[in-house]
């Protein structure tokens, strides 16, 4: 899962983006409100987490930004005021949820998943495709109950596919969300690894669930 974090407390930042990374969430960082919605213009997040009162641009400004754009990443926003004008405030803008600091992280983490799930429409923290299973909780992969061993990069593809189900994803939106948005090499790094994934997830199995879609890209899709 890919995550944005945008603190201008820097220390807070640090701890926020070290926590998540050893959660195993692929986690950017940035300081003010302006950068954060300039990255999720050109960047893939699953979700976004801003705080409130940051320089150049407050997290419900950007917030308000981003949806007027179209854009419907799930965002949410971190506050110090708990009153209950703040959080309506940042609701009607566009938010999907808020943590009141200070926060505990376990908290964090689950709203984190809770949104993630939301946007995706899958209730529990399993998504499953016929007989193939991802827990991202744990970040357990299973295929006809049998655990498979993913590397990182390989995990991320998965669950970015399993979280999109059914839509075909570009190679430039998988670069984007699997490699981020400064990744300099070419295309075909995508194709390399769905190589790996599709022989470890699709192998050996009558019915393949990793599909290629010429000239577009890729899709996960419930076999036809």
């Amino acid at each position: 899962m890919k995550l944005l974090i945008a603190e201008d407390d820097a220390d807070l930042n640090e701890i926020i983006v070290k926590k998540l990374r050893a959660e195993g969430f692929d986690t950017d960082a940035c300081f003010d409100g302006e950068t954060a919605a300039e990255r999720l213009l050109y960047a893939d997040y699953d979700v976004a987490v801003l705080d409130i009162m940051m320089p150049v641009l407050d997290g419900v400004s950007a917030v308000r930004r981003l949806r007027a754009q179209g854009n419907t990443t799930p965002v949410i926003l971190l506050t110090a005021r708990d009153s209950i004008a703040d959080k309506v405030d940042g609701l009607d803008a566009g938010a999907n949820d808020y943590v009141v600091k200070p926060f505990s992280f376990d908290e964090l983490i689950a709203r984190i998943r809770a949104v993630t799930r939301t946007a995706s429409g899958n209730p529990s923290a399993l998504l499953c495709l016929d007989d193939l299973s991802l827990d991202l909780s744990g970040h357990v992969v299973r295929r006809g109950g049998t655990e498979l061993t993913l590397t990182g990069k390989e995990y991320a593809l998965l669950e970015y596919l399993m979280l999109n189900k059914g839509r075909i994803l570009s190679r430039e939106k998988i670069v984007s969300h699997v490699w981020g948005y400064d990744y300099e090499g070419g295309l075909n790094v995508v194709d390399v690894y769905v190589n790996y994934l599709r022989k470890k997830v699709d192998e050996g199995h009558a019915v393949r669930l990793l599909h290629t879609v010429r000239g577009i890209g890729y899709t996960m899709r419930e076999p036809t």
